[in-house]
């Protein structure tokens, strides 16, 4: 047990490692054998976590299966879990073995395929496990790699403009990031993320460049680390090359990117943003909260007038996670435990959908929602199958989709009523761009000469299919099983954050008491 996080790490790369050295050739054994290995070596990484889950503590709100060994250059390996990052090492692990499943039907360069996605998965791992500086941002960096390979070789027409604009956007703004941990490991004298968040970080203010900055140092480093969580996420207005990579990328990597990757900009808000730099936070909430509500109503509105299925559910993965920055900046137990709650089911329920565009994508290849109508003719599991991630994308009471607006909602009105209720037209607008989107995908009669001979789902796409509903349906009658592990850590988190405000603002006053005197 006391190298399981490695092992969870490190098994699907290993498992890369032996495909790229060992298996060679092209031809039909070889890919069913790529195929075979990066889906077992996907199932036993997800089993193995199960021994994660069943030994974690949720009462301890430290850091639990602590590994910390001497690594390079005076840098340590340090890797562990707590109640906000086991569940996004959880979310990986389950989708990783659906994900390779649905790539079955893949035919070009199988065996780089499944290489690309089984570093993908350990790199997303190790974000959530680092506990060390440095080692965060290398997993964090490194996860731009295959995802780039994903988006630029098996994507489609405009594949090349839509993987480097990925890239771009999230390295300029993770280069911000890096130099705010420079500045971090200066001041702290250490890269221990377990160290830095009881490190009490600068937050008079200061003068930078001829200007005043309030909070100072805090406020600084909040800003650059915002520039890269803030565009992983993404936030509005830094958002426009979601939609791009989503249209480009082949359905599997559009799964991941959605499910995981766009966790990891919350994640950092959770991990960096609120516990180290509360001042700095406390500062900035108005305005934090105000883009939140307008990435939920204005994506929402561009999501009405999108014709491709996929550029639309894009659009509504930048309103959803609008949702999450927002709970994460109420700064209240309600908002957290929502923004979690929110990542963890959009996980479920974007990649479902993702999936679902995926399956009638394969067997007519194109995603324009005027070239399909009446698939309930000709697919009557399929659209059984749509319609329930299309209720739990509205937020349906009894699905996941329903406890994390909620939630966040909440929190939320506690903090600004003006910011929940403007949010709270992006429920409706949600209403209206998934319903119509699924009558005019599945509803009606089957007029199109093209759709006559559409077959339903197959019984290994029907498969892929049963976990996502399940989870989607246990946590949306049983929302404990997130928020009882979840809670302690938000709760001494939130403690930490709201104890540091006084205390900044009492030496703030005696600063200035002495700059008087």
């Amino acid at each position: 047990m006391t190298n399981l996080l490695s092992i969870i790490t490190f098994l699907p790369i290993v498992a890369a490692g032996i495909l790229a050295m060992f298996l060679r050739g092209n031809d039909a054994a070889a890919q069913k054998n790529a195929k075979w290995l990066a889906l077992i070596a996907t199932t036993a990484t997800f089993l193995i976590s199960l021994f994660l889950l069943a030994g974690f503590d949720p009462s301890n709100t430290g850091f639990q299966f602590v590994e910390d060994h001497q690594w390079i250059m005076g840098l340590r390996y340090k890797m562990g879990v707590d109640g906000i990052s086991i569940l996004f090492v959880m979310l990986t692990t389950f989708l990783m073995p659906l994900t390779i499943l649905s790539t079955w039907d893949v035919s070009t360069r199988v065996k780089e395929y499944m290489i690309a996605f089984l570093v993908l998965e350990g790199l997303m791992i190790g974000v959530f496990a680092a506990l060390d500086l440095i080692l965060f941002y290398l997993f964090f960096e490194a996860g731009l790699i295959p995802m780039f390979l994903i988006i630029g070789i098996w994507g489609g027409a405009n594949r090349i403009y839509a993987s480097f604009k990925f890239f771009l956007y999230t390295f300029i703004g993770s280069v911000l990031m890096l130099v705010a941990m420079i500045a971090m490991a200066r001041m702290a004298g250490t890269t221990d993320i377990a160290q830095l968040l009881a490190f009490d970080f600068p937050s008079d203010t200061t003068r930078v460049l001829g200007l005043t900055v309030v909070g100072g140092m805090q406020t600084l480093l909040f800003l650059a680390f915002f520039a890269s969580f803030a565009v992983k996420m993404p936030m509005w207005p830094v958002h426009t090359w979601l939609p791009d990579a989503h249209v480009q990328a082949p359905t599997a990597g559009s799964v991941v990117l959605a499910a995981v990757l766009l966790k990891m900009g919350g994640y950092g808000f959770l991990r960096f943003s609120l516990p180290m730099f509360p001042v700095a936070a406390d500062l900035l909430q108005p305005l934090v909260l105000w883009l939140s509500a307008i990435a939920i109503v204005y994506t929402s509105l561009v999501a009405l007038a999108q014709s491709d299925m996929k550029k639309l559910i894009a659009y509504s993965s930048v309103a959803h996670m609008g949702f999450v920055t927002m709970g994460i900046f109420a700064a209240n137990q309600q908002g957290l435990d929502g923004a979690i709650f929110q990542m963890l089911s959009h996980g479920f329920i974007s990649g479902a959908l993702f999936l679902c565009v995926g399956v009638i994508y394969d067997r007519m290849h194109t995603r324009e929602i005027d070239a399909y109508g009446g698939l309930v003719n000709r697919m009557p599991v399929y659209a059984l199958v749509f319609m329930f991630f299309t209720m739990a994308n509205v937020g349906l009471p009894g699905t996941s989709g329903f406890v994390g607006e909620f939630l966040t909602l909440m929190g939320t009105f506690r903090a600004n009523t003006w910011v929940a209720f403007v949010a709270a037209t992006g429920v409706i607008l949600s209403a209206a761009y998934a319903l119509w989107l699924y009558r005019r995908v599945t509803m009606g009669a089957l007029i199109k000469e093209s759709l006559r001979t559409i077959t339903d789902m197959t019984p290994r796409e029907k498969w892929i299919f049963v976990p996502l509903i399940a989870m989607t349906l246990i946590l949306g009658v049983y929302p404990r099983l997130v928020t009882d592990i979840t809670g302690p850590s938000v709760e001494a988190l939130l403690v930490n954050f709201h104890d540091a405000l006084p205390q900044a603002a009492a030496d703030d006053d005696l600063a200035q008491a002495g700059v008087s005197h």
